[in-house]
């Protein structure tokens, strides 16, 4: 009979930094996502549109000085900074060229006192630049103008073998018009029986297999770890079970492989570490091996 092995100080060690990951990566790693993607948007999006509205309050303080008066240079600075560039012969001395630098740099030094509040008006333009596109684009004109778009894109060498699928990315998780319409996450009993799978309901299914099938669902399937993938069944609808989780928990249960878990249906008091075979899978598994190293199904008999 096999006694169990007392643990070890990297047996134990093992354990709890593998509990201890497991508590603090998913606050980790929540915290770096969002860090990294506020970080792509504001560098990506934000700043480039910050800097425009800087040129753009520069620009306007020369044409109208009523009101860029703030930021305008006087002619005792200009003459200065001229007087300096003639005699390091660095840098132009053109009186037009130093108005408009100083002018961008009061603007800037402006900008950066208060950058705290303003650094925002990027992120907002860009938010609402994609409110105000989506409501264009929403009209019959904006489909028109969008079709003839993708067309263009489609056509272009290396966009054409990138863009379709990154679209049908897109429209899967923004597009109001998906091609698959979800109503409630379910579990059914496929490939075969006792092995439970969760699908989601898209409707009813056709005349002619209801006729052979009896009332019956269609239900989608998906697929590990791409969930835009995946099968179309039919079942009778008295084989289908409810499942009391949202379609997004049904999706993020699917991607992560079942690592997923929503909350209210984890099961209580399951430490990982002790899931074991039953007795009869452990006799399966732990079958004796014959002098050569190799397992023996029947059992290796001394003779």
């Amino acid at each position: 009979m096999a006694h169990d092995q007392p643990r070890t100080f990297a047996a134990d060690f093992k354990r709890f930094f593998g509990r201890g990951l497991g508590v603090l990566l998913p606050s980790v790693l929540t915290l770096w996502i969002l860090v990294k993607a506020y970080q792509f948007v504001d560098l990506a999006i934000a700043q480039p549109i910050n800097g425009g509205i800087r040129a753009g309050v520069a620009e306007g303080a020369e044409h109208w000085p009523t009101l860029g008066s703030p930021f305008l240079p006087t002619e005792e600075q200009i003459n200065e900074i001229v007087t300096q560039r003639e005699a390091s012969k660095k840098g132009s001395d053109d009186p037009t060229v130093v108005r408009r630098e100083l002018t961008r740099t009061a603007v800037a030094d402006w900008w950066n006192r208060y950058s705290l509040a303003l650094d925002w008006i990027g992120i907002l333009v860009a938010v609402l630049s994609v409110y105000f596109a989506g409501r264009l684009l929403g009209g019959f004109l904006g489909r028109r103008v969008q079709k003839q778009f993708e067309r263009v894109i489609t056509s272009v060498p290396l966009f054409k073998q990138i863009y379709p699928y990154v679209k049908q990315v897109v429209d899967f998780l923004f597009s109001d018009d998906k091609p698959i319409k979800f109503n409630r996450v379910v579990v059914v009993e496929y490939p075969r029986k006792g092995v439970w799978a969760v699908g989601l309901v898209t409707g009813g299914t056709m005349r002619s297999i209801e006729h052979e099938s009896g009332d019956a669902l269609t239900i989608f399937i998906p697929s590990s770890p791409t969930p835009f993938t995946g099968y179309t069944i039919t079942v009778p609808r008295d084989e289908v079970r409810e499942l009391p989780i949202s379609i997004d928990e049904a999706l993020r249960f699917t991607i992560s492989g079942g690592v997923l878990i929503p909350p209210h249906e984890t099961l209580p008091d399951r430490d990982p570490d002790s899931v074991s075979l039953t007795s009869e899978e452990g006799r399966i598994l732990q079958q004796p091996e014959t002098p050569d190293g190799h397992s023996d199904p029947e059992g290796t008999k001394e003779s």
